[in-house]
């Protein structure tokens, strides 16, 4: 799991098992964040659109984008925000092809989960170090 600035830079990196829904590792992975300011948004995919994580997420004073599941009865989002602000979501996906570049990250060879997130934060410092 990984979080992104509007510029795509890695602001936190988290890992967990397979079986874990992303909804459930947001706060795991905002507790694991590089810096102390919080996101005042987050952008996020169907996965995300939960009753229990938007109410997480307001205590803290993050607002939530992400489109509603299909079987929501009542719409939680506005589309008009949901529109313009979710386009910004490949930047996600730009983070992990540009960590996909590290060898050690695309096949995972270390037996413990302690180091593989050891060189994932040491990737995304490389990343950070080189764009800034």
């Amino acid at each position: 799991m990984a979080m992104a600035d509007r510029s795509g830079l890695p602001l936190a990196c988290w890992i967990a098992s397979g079986p874990r829904h992303e909804a459930k590792l947001v706060s795991e992975t905002l507790k694991a964040r590089f810096l102390r300011a919080l996101p005042k948004k987050l952008v996020g995919d169907r996965a995300y659109d939960s009753d229990g994580l938007d109410a997480e997420l307001a205590k803290r004073g993050i607002e939530l984008i992400a489109p509603n599941l299909s079987t929501r009865a009542i719409q939680s989002q506005d589309r008009r925000k949901l529109r313009h602000r979710y386009r910004r979501r490949w930047l996600i996906e730009r983070l992990f092809a540009w960590l996909m570049r590290c060898r050690r990250l695309v096949t995972r060879y270390e037996t413990k989960a302690e180091m593989f997130l050891g060189f994932l934060r040491l990737a995304c410092a490389r990343l950070l170090w080189k764009r800034l």
